[in-house]
């Protein structure tokens, strides 16, 4: 209330001052009793009429401020004034902070890290849901909980209590499903910023790698024990001249098999490091189909019956090469496995939304369901040694796939033992042109199977 005691003695020296000039002038002494008597009364006043507007002016302080403040004129309605203003531009600021710390919070919910924030005594302030599906937590529930009582890997406490962050360590997540890289920061006063990531997928890839090398080493190793052997023959034995043209023909074999291991290796390569083909080279299927089906009848020399579609003026947009190495590996693949005697047919369609289906489909053995999301690793082989013996080099459908999901489709595989397979490669419309022809598979079984 200071404000009210020094507008009081204001009061009261503007009631002195008056009442003295009332005095000099009147010089009556009836006439220094009405000035101050008229001096009090006037000081009453402004002093009611000051609390009034103080009053008005604390009342929507206390309150929620929303609204304007009270606009008196004189001194009290410039107090109003800039007291409002100032409050404007301090809730100004806090909102721009509020959408800051929004759009901070945001940020670390798209984290693809777990972001898990502790105070000084190692409670949980704030975690994300990357962090909370890591860890087994839950956002709401657990905040302001001792981490050590929610996460009980030894290694996970061991770190936390060591206090010494210099290096990240792996955990098994609680779930058991993978691994967890786990990194502690202090910030603040003695706070801790634990971040974790997914190893699963990067250890799965290292596995992968870690397996293709040895399948590699293994497949070129095998042919190369083959030559040496041969080589060693051919150096300390003597030999007929069958013999020798025998051993010198398994050594063309095995040489040609790791040939064709290289060259499907580099393929691959090729494959994963090239941008995606582009769409406005068009690619005639009759002429992937002239040339698979010489490769196709070259390799069967006479022991299936194989029939093409015609596949009119249809037009692929794509690299041939590519085009011709996937339809190829379908169609040797087809022959490889399919017993003499039996059939091979390759079919085009239209689909009604517009996609084209190119379909292989032979009267093989067939395999088995359980094996068919795995067919196009790298390696994979339903029968390793039936597949060696065929001259396979067990990269042929991971060079399909590739092939076909470059040009935006998919592949598409139904098999089923003792009735042969059907491998389908579909093509989006956007890259399919009729040249206003559809004409479907030659007519046998397993051609209808292709265009059903």
């Amino acid at each position: 209330m200071s404000w009210l005691l020094s507008r009081l003695l204001v009061g009261l020296v503007a009631i002195a001052a008056g009442g003295l000039a009332g005095l000099l002038v009147a010089a009556q002494r009836g006439a220094l009793i009405g000035a101050l008597l008229g001096g009090l009364l006037g000081f009453a006043a402004l002093v009611l009429r000051d609390s009034l507007r103080g009053l008005r002016l604390l009342r929507w302080l206390r309150g929620s401020h929303e609204g304007v403040a009270p606009r008196d004129a004189g001194l009290w309605g410039e107090i109003a004034y800039r007291i409002e203003r100032s409050l404007r531009g301090l809730e100004r600021v806090a909102e721009v902070e509020r959408m800051r710390l929004a759009q901070f919070v945001s940020a670390m919910e798209a984290s693809p890290n777990g972001v898990l924030l502790l105070d000084a005594s190692d409670q949980i302030e704030w975690c994300n849901a990357r962090a909370a599906d890591h860890f087994g937590l839950d956002p709401q529930r657990d905040r302001r909980q001792r981490v050590t009582n929610l996460i009980r890997s030894p290694a996970f406490v061991d770190y936390l209590q060591a206090g010494s962050f210099e290096e990240p360590i792996t955990v098994r997540e609680p779930s058991g499903r993978g691994s967890l890289q786990v990194l502690i920061r202090r910030y603040g006063a003695d706070s801790k910023l634990i971040l974790s990531q997914d190893l699963t997928e990067r250890e799965r890839a290292e596995a992968m790698r870690r397996d293709f090398v040895a399948n590699v080493s293994h497949e070129i190793r095998t042919p190369l024990t083959v030559l040496s052997g041969f080589l060693e023959t051919l150096r300390n034995l003597p030999l007929t001249e069958v013999e020798r043209r025998r051993v010198i023909t398994l050594m063309t074999q095995q040489a040609e098999r790791m040939g064709n291991l290289v060259g499907d290796l580099l393929t691959l390569a090729q494959l994963e490091g090239s941008p995606r083909p582009s769409a406005d080279k068009w690619v005639r299927v009759g002429s992937l189909f002239a040339q698979v089906e010489a490769e196709a009848r070259a390799l069967s020399a006479g022991r299936h019956t194989i029939a093409l579609a015609d596949a009119g003026e249809a037009q692929i947009a794509g690299i041939e090469t590519e085009l011709q190495s996937a339809i190829g590996n379908l169609v040797n693949n087809a022959v490889r496995y399919t017993p003499a005697g039996g059939h091979i047919d390759v079919g085009w369609r239209i689909a009604d939304n517009g996609s084209g289906e190119m379909a292989v489909a032979d009267t093989g053995r067939g395999i088995a369901r359980e094996h068919l999301s795995r067919l196009t690793e790298r390696f994979y082989r339903v029968d390793s040694s039936r597949s060696r013996e065929s001259g396979g080099t067990g990269l042929g459908l991971a060079i399909v796939k590739h092939v076909i999901q470059r040009h935006g489709g998919e592949l598409d595989i139904e098999s089923e033992v003792g009735k042969g397979s059907v491998f389908r490669l579909v093509f989006p419309a956007a890259r399919v042109r009729s040249g206003g022809v559809c004409v479907a598979a030659a007519p046998s079984e397993p051609a209808e199977l292709l265009v059903r």
